[in-house]
């Protein structure tokens, strides 16, 4: 199965997960305040739908659509914008007729789904996988940049320990890349001096121009042998298993990046490497560099390994159910933290971020290309969190502007007529479509040309 068609599939899967449960949300609510909905749909069914059924006074159907789904609630002006129903007098069973404070507890409904659902959802995972990552405190030699340009953007160097993000101290070394970008200043440990240092207003814009979009930080590693393969040019050589490689050229190295300057010197020629072997023991052999600066040789990468050898700490965490409630909450709330951060620098003009707004390509690219449960659900979790925050922005036809309207009618005591209510929606229907077309735009651009 081709990694396109699996990743599709999670997406759609998760969409519809989310797009449904979302949706009741609202249609609880309602039905608990007694007003009539009068349509539940997956999709839009714009002219047709795929699937459709009337039970009682809704009809739930499948639009063919996918992007996104909706309710129609009677006496509601909406994505329908039914103004036939709207200009007949107001009956009991419609939204206009009820109290405002039931009115905004039906709209806040969908939002409120999608952050329960994505914490119930981290703290399943807590609970069934617990927590495993390499603590940043433990990099006693600090990190490795590996993109020397967005290192010299940032006023980072190889060697460096960065301890803290905008005074935050870091604690897991996977999450500083994320912590930088939405990050406004570094505390950084050199040579011994404490450097405070400021991340760059247009960092995301540079990022975004490099090619090569892995973490351009990364753990200093040693050189550890997995294997020679049968095919490599140094096949034969006295290399096994585990040996660990400590010298070079008559130099201690203890890290690959303080290695790979003196191969690339030794392009086509040899080099002289002093090897540990798992005993303890000593040894020096010869191995040949071919023209491409590699030597032939299967590195070790497996983390446990590092931890056993001592080169980095990986914190275990197991949870026990009642342990994984505040475990997921606590992802839940920090992952929205996050991601409120990047949206504040997508609307900063200056920092470039908007050029990394993508639309359904780059959330289906959140997806691994492997089936994997896991990921899967930990996607899913993220994706409800935007769902949440992008629905409750103050926009109208967004949940968000009907909060605001709502919000407006308790404090002043009195709605907005209707027909400003109809040209606030179809401007917000203008402004969602204009943000629709930038995203995927974006994505296609980017398919295209990059």
């Amino acid at each position: 199965m081709s990694p396109f068609f699996i990743k599709a599939t999670q997406l759609l899967l998760s969409l519809s997960i989310l797009i449904v449960l979302h949706e009741l949300g609202h249609f609880i609510p309602a039905k608990l305040f007694k007003t009539r909905v009068e349509k539940f749909y997956l999709f839009f069914d714009v002219k047709f739908s795929l699937f459709k059924k009337k039970i009682g006074e809704t009809v739930y159907g499948i639009g063919w659509l996918p992007l996104g789904g909706y309710v129609k609630i009677a006496g509601m002006i909406d994505e329908s914008m039914d103004k036939e129903q709207m200009a007949g007098p107001p009956q009991p069973w419609e939204f206009r007729s009820k109290p405002a404070w039931q009115r905004l507890i039906i709209m806040l409904g969908g939002v409120t789904v999608n952050f329960i659902l994505a914490i119930i959802i981290y703290i399943g995972i807590a609970y069934t996988y617990g927590d495993r990552y390499i603590k940043a405190d433990s990099l006693k030699d600090g990190f490795h940049v590996s993109n020397t340009e967005i290192g010299d953007k940032l006023g980072i160097q190889t060697g460096d320990n960065i301890i803290a993000v905008d005074g935050e101290a870091v604690e897991e070394f996977s999450k500083l890349p994320l912590e930088i970008i939405n990050g406004n200043t570094l505390t950084i440990i050199r040579d011994g001096k404490t450097i405070e240092q400021q991340i760059p207003v247009d960092f995301i814009a540079k990022l975004l121009e490099i090619d090569d979009k892995t973490s351009f930080i990364e753990p200093r590693v040693p050189f550890i042998i997995q294997e020679v393969p049968k095919e490599s040019h140094n096949v034969g050589i006295d290399l096994k298993e585990g040996d660990e490689i400590i010298g070079i050229n008559g130099k201690s190295v203890t890290y690959l990046d303080e290695m790979t300057p003196i191969i690339d010197q030794n392009k086509k020629g040899s080099v002289s490497f002093l090897v540990r072997e798992t005993n303890g023991t000593e040894k020096t052999i010869s191995a040949k560099v071919n023209e491409d600066g590699k030597i032939g040789v299967i590195r070790n990468i497996n983390l446990e390994e590092l931890d056993k050898r001592g080169f980095l700490d990986i914190e275990k965490i197991n949870y026990s159910f009642f342990e994984a409630i505040p475990a997921g909450v606590d992802k839940g709330i920090s992952t929205l933290s996050s991601y409120v951060k990047q949206m504040k620098k997508i609307f900063n003009p200056e920092t470039g971020a908007y050029k990394g707004v993508g639309g359904f390509g780059a959330i289906g690219g959140l997806f691994p290309d492997q089936w994997n449960w896991g990921a899967f659900w930990s996607t899913t979790a993220f994706i409800s969190i935007i769902l949440a925050f992008m629905n409750i922005l103050p926009i109208p036809a967004l949940d968000g502007g009907h909060v605001m309207f709502l919000l407006y009618e308790i404090i002043a005591g009195r709605k907005p007529n209707d027909k400003f209510m109809e040209y606030a929606q179809l401007v917000g229907f203008v402004i969602l479509i204009t943000l629709l077309l930038f995203a995927n735009g974006n994505d296609i651009y980017k398919a295209i040309f990059e």
